[in-house]
């Protein structure tokens, strides 16, 4: 039986003809097409300017630098993401203070946010975690009270909506992903929304070395900027990716049903929080696994399913147990959410190129398993 990985992008025909089109062009670096891909995605976004750049990592990391996050400052994030949330703001030279998430949804818990917030506090970083909206209107609503920026980390949000809104046509900056295990790819790729002029154009030196041109062929630069700018060849994969983001994400909303349904009849795994029908977008389906209940480990799971031909992945490990963090003082017990999503998440086999019978297939094979490997 053909292996099932966990996730695979959906490149169409058209979107390789348009790559191959670019690189016929000459012109593979930034171009016309990152202009329409960053017009179109400002589109998407109600109309607010976009900035692309490699990674959402770069765009969240150039976010904080833009907005003038400097040593000594808090930035609040999640226990519970990718590493990169964090790492961002230390490697600005600032402390990531870390707090819980809900369970079930995997956001940031909000009233720990603003347990957590000191006179150093600079600005907030959510995670709008595998697809599920936080809320917006009290993540705002406490941001204003205390006077902090808000970066939200949509790496798994594009086509999330909030009230009928996209993610990104509201609040504060917002951060993107485009990597290929993301609901649309750039192959790799980010983007970042933003509404002041003066630091979108800072983002936009930074970006690109610091430099500023002039009409006349000159140039100069006030300060050491890295490189972060897409490609023409990418936004090619870009362009045609949004433009089936739409149907990207129903089929994922229709996949997350079928898997609620099946799963439900295994009463041992704890499946994650649905957000508003039709406004999430599914981008991980990640229950957590009953490891009391089971006489093998996350790891032996993994490796049961994969002898069945399926893919398993694990979204995340709990940021403050590295061991860097672990550096800067935090602990094993500190964030108890975070910890136990740690230990027991598995992302399940999520894209829109899935059949019903590929989530049948996984959900009978996590049923033998547990049947199997009962205490």
């Amino acid at each position: 039986m053909e292996f099932l990985p966990f996730t695979r992008p959906d490149v169409d025909e058209a979107t390789v003809q348009a790559v191959a089109q670019v690189l016929r062009s000459g012109w593979l670096a930034t171009g016309p097409k990152v202009q329409e891909l960053e017009r179109q995605l400002s589109e998407f976004c109600g109309g607010r300017p976009v900035r692309t750049l490699t990674s959402a990592t770069a765009g969240l990391e150039l976010a904080l630098l833009m907005i003038g996050i400097k040593p000594g400052d808090e930035v609040i994030t999640p226990a519970m993401s990718f590493v990169a949330t964090a790492n961002v703001i230390a490697r600005v030279g600032a402390r990531p203070v870390f707090v819980d998430v809900d369970l079930d949804t995997r956001n940031i818990d909000l009233a720990a946010v603003e347990a957590a917030i000191t006179p150093r506090t600079r600005a907030i970083m959510p995670v709008h975690f595998a697809g599920h909206p936080l809320d917006m209107d009290a993540l705002h609503a406490l941001a204003r009270k205390h006077g902090l920026r808000v970066i939200e980390d949509a790496a798994h949000a594009i086509g999330t909506r909030w009230k009928g809104r996209n993610i990104g046509a509201l609040g504060d900056i917002v951060v993107f992903s485009f990597h290929p295990n993301k609901n649309m790819t750039t192959i790799e790729g980010g983007a970042v929304v933003a509404d002041d002029p003066d630091e979108l154009r800072l983002l936009e030196l930074h970006r690109f070395h610091g430099l500023e041109r002039h009409p006349d062929g000159s140039a100069e630069c006030t300060f050491p900027g890295g490189k972060a700018n897409l490609t023409d060849v990418a936004a090619a994969v870009g362009l045609g990716q949004l433009a089936r983001l739409d149907s990207f994400n129903a089929r994922r909303q229709e996949l997350a049903q079928r898997y609620f349904d099946k799963l439900h009849a295994i009463p041992a795994p704890r499946l994650p929080a649905r957000g508003p029908t039709g406004d999430h977008s599914w981008h991980i389906f990640a229950p957590l696994l009953p490891l009391d209940q089971l006489r093998i480990s996350r790891g032996e799971f993994i490796k049961l399913m994969h002898a069945r031909g399926i893919g398993v992945g694990v979204h995340y490990p709990a940021i403050h147990l590295f061991s860097y963090y672990r550096g800067l003082g935090y602990r094993e017990g500190q964030f108890p959410n975070a910890e136990r999503i740690g230990r027991e998440t598995v992302s399940l086999p999520m894209f829109p190129m899935m059949s019903d019978a590929d989530v049948d297939r996984v959900c009978a094979a996590i049923a033998d398993i547990f049947k199997d490997n009962a205490r």
